[in-house]
């Protein structure tokens, strides 16, 4: 009986080894050279490049294995970019497009090169990246990592220039200490100024009052998340100019004020190369109103709106000194804010439904009526109003 339950235990022991087996360290790991290395390889009539491993990385049991391809223009293969493709198997069909765009994309950071160098015909090293995942997964398994052994060169590769064209942001947004540095809550959407972009999308106008107070500032991007590191602080921006500029400061990188208050803050975005510029104004917050109202057309007439001293506080205009029905005839209720170099119905908005909608780059809004001795409210931080 004792010999008998001793060959269980060792019998379980083994057992246990097999489902728990130890991952060895590869030493070595080789892709082929493919036939067409020394031909002319055009990348823009190219769908794929295949690279092919000789043999799976010998972890010392068969397991799963994801490949990544490591490019470089150097036969020593530094300043290399690892491609963002990932293949589930050692046969490697590298995108043509994508081995095109990552070229051209070092051949200008690291080598200086212009749209103009380009075509180029290039040698180009290639390496190829093995780690182990788990089964069904894209996880790296932490210290399965290893790089093939030989480096491929494929001599002659025609390179056309492969970069998408750069263009101003289609939109921007701003968050700060005003809505708790939140992007889902309460960011705000800058607004188009009419006219204010170019016909090849290389430059843009935006505006937006926005509450920038003494402690924390303000930050803006042309998305709403902080995680693709094109957020513009202090040290982003290309100029700061305006009526208020002297009142702007940097706070750890953020855009602050000295004194804390409103701006209305004007944003131009212009495309340099492959970089975009932002050059800011922070001017006066000054929201007028124009029209009958106003006895007459011409900008910047009577008094401009009482500005809040607190972020969540109205712009509230001065008092309707008559009643106009909301109609082009008799009169209606129109307001703005003047953005320099532009007519003032470019910047124009109105309240419709408690929200303030802006015109942008779209048409004639409709018209609003108001009564004698009621004024037009604005919250620039909730984008709400009222005329009471």
């Amino acid at each position: 009986m004792l010999l008998a339950l001793s060959m269980c235990i060792f019998s379980a022991c083994d057992d246990d080894r097999d489902l728990n087996p130890v991952i060895k360290e590869p030493t070595a790991f080789y892709i082929n050279t493919p036939a067409i290395a020394n031909s002319l390889i055009d990348l823009a009539n190219s769908d794929k490049i295949v690279l092919t491993a000789k043999s799976q990385p010998n972890y010392g049991f068969p397991t799963y294995v994801n490949y990544k391809v490591i490019v470089s223009l150097n036969a020593d293969m530094s300043n290399a970019v690892e491609l963002d493709q990932i293949f589930r198997s050692g046969e490697m069909e590298i995108d043509g497009n994508t081995l095109a765009s990552a070229l051209t994309n070092m051949e200008c950071d690291q080598k200086g090169k212009e749209e103009a160098d380009f075509p180029m015909t290039i040698p180009v090293y290639l390496q190829a990246r093995a780690y182990m995942v788990p089964s069904g997964s894209n996880d790296e398994v932490e210290g399965t990592s290893i790089v093939s052994t030989n480096v491929v060169t494929l001599s002659q590769v025609y390179l056309e220039y492969s970069l998408p064209a750069v263009h101003a942001p289609e939109d921007l947004y701003i968050v700060g200490k005003f809505n708790g540095w939140s992007w889902a809550d309460g960011a705000l959407t800058m607004v188009h100024t009419y006219d204010g972009r170019s016909a090849d999308d290389s430059k843009d106008v935006f505006w937006h009052m926005v509450y920038i107070d003494n402690e924390q500032g303000i930050k803006f991007n042309k998305v709403k998340n902080w995680d693709d590191g094109t957020e513009v602080g202090y040290n982003q921006l290309n100029s700061i100019t305006g009526d208020l500029a002297s009142e702007i400061v940097d706070n750890g990188g953020n855009i602050a004020s000295s004194v804390g208050g409103w701006y209305l803050m004007i944003v131009t975005t212009t495309v340099s190369g492959r970089d975009i510029l932002y050059d800011v104004q922070f001017n006066k917050p000054q929201v007028w109103l124009i029209g009958v109202l106003m006895g007459g057309w011409d900008e910047l007439m009577g008094e401009p709106f009482s500005v809040p001293e607190t972020a969540d506080g109205d712009f509230v205009s001065p008092e309707f000194t008559l009643s106009v029905p909301g109609n082009d005839t008799d009169g209606c209720v129109r307001a703005y804010v003047k953005i320099p170099g532009f007519d003032w119905w470019k910047s124009e908005f109105m309240v419709f439904d408690n929200a303030i909608v802006y015109r942008g780059t779209g048409g004639d809004q409709e018209r609003v009526g108001g009564e004698a001795g009621q004024h037009l409210y604005l919250n620039f931080t909730k984008e709400t109003g009222s005329i009471k």
